[in-house]
């Protein structure tokens, strides 16, 4: 063995020594466990390695994850599709090189200026790098977790929950009577969007494929229908559309809204590689002005006021996180091909500890 070999053995020798000193002494590893990608592209572009721990800034903690939750955000962030999403997050590879968003966790550590949050506080939210043993949050993305509901439950509501709530609640301004549309009800965000129009008394319809149609019942849809085979534009007008799918024309849902109805349009699902379905999005805020319907581009709020209404739900029982599957944090890519697959209705949770 050669002695630059011999040494670099010693040194790692002596930094396992330290790092088991450490965790026997109860303290948190330097290192972790991490899903990890070095360049855009499908999930054969996440492995998991062993990197190095974040530490808190301020304004800052340290999540000991738990739970994280599987999103279509977390596949446009691995893909960088569409493209304009690159102008955010990386132009030539991910700023961000671990992805996931939402989670639920133990705090560990707390950064300066932290007074709502301390150590050993259960708490759900956004975080950066969600995919792995420890997450760094901002304070103004996380909630402390209800103890009625679990980790598992507690991840998927973040990105989702925030969206679903503040698509039919804020922009939406549902009112109990009204008639809801839900396009994609079994998705994560669609799942949550129908639980809460029905919570507030909307008559809420969904549609969803015929597989899915008795969960989206179960969520509490008051007609299903299959996306394949029957045609919502058939159906009495809506007051609110909450479109999820992103691939339906603009006039077509105009057609089956009332005269002053609501469209919001929900991610950028779906169009060209460069804008993807923003590119719908945009062209509804563009056309808003000029005619009597509201068509909303929307893009959700990340901080914990923001979900707000959701939580309470959720405290109360009134609605339920929807978990269809958890997969082991190495089953990451697993979990985001079945994502984009279709198999998942509801929402897929990776479990870490």
């Amino acid at each position: 063995m050669s002695t630059t070999a011999a040494s670099a053995g010693i040194a790692a020798s002596i930094a396992a020594a330290a790092e088991s000193e450490r965790t026997a002494a109860g303290a948190e590893p330097m290192s972790m466990q991490a899903i990890h990608q070095d360049r855009y592209g499908t999930s054969e572009q996440l492995a998991l390695t062993t990197i190095d721990r974040p530490s808190p800034e301020a304004g800052q903690v340290l999540v000991k994850v738990t739970a994280a939750g599987v999103d279509r955000g977390v596949w446009h962030l691995m893909t960088g599709l569409p493209l304009v999403v690159r102008l955010g997050f990386g132009l030539r590879r991910p700023k961000q090189p671990v992805p996931g968003l939402d989670l639920a966790g133990t705090v560990v550590e707390v950064g300066a200026d932290v007074s709502d949050f301390a150590v050993g506080d259960e708490v759900y939210g956004i975080g950066t790098g969600a995919y792995a043993e420890y997450a760094i949050a901002e304070v103004s993305k996380l909630a402390h977790r209800p103890d009625t509901v679990t980790a598992e439950q507690a991840a998927t509501l973040p990105v989702s929950g925030a969206t679903a709530s503040q698509a039919v609640l804020e922009i939406g301004r549902a009112t109990a009577g009204q008639r809801v549309l839900v396009l994609g009800a079994s998705g994560g965000v669609g799942s949550l969007a129908t639980q809460i129009a029905h919570a507030h008394g909307l008559h809420v319809t969904g549609v969803a494929s015929a597989a899915k149609a008795d969960a989206v019942r179960s969520f509490g849809a008051d007609v299903v229908l299959d996306y394949a085979t029957d045609d919502f534009a058939a159906q009495e007008p809506f007051d609110l559309i909450i479109d999820t799918g992103g691939r339906n024309p603009l006039r077509r849902l105009r057609r089956v809204l009332t005269p002053k109805g609501t469209l919001v349009i929900v991610g950028g699902e779906g169009g060209n590689r460069l804008t993807g379905g923003f590119g719908r999005s945009i062209r509804a805020a563009l056309l808003s002005p000029f005619v009597s319907h509201r068509l909303v581009m929307f893009l959700s709020d990340e901080h914990a006021a923001s979900w707000e209404p959701l939580h309470e739900l959720v405290s109360s029982g009134s609605i339920t996180a929807p978990v269809d599957r958890t997969y082991a944090l190495a089953d990451v890519p697993a979990a985001i091909d079945d994502l984009t697959a279709g198999r998942i209705c509801g929402k897929a949770v990776i479990t870490v500890v």
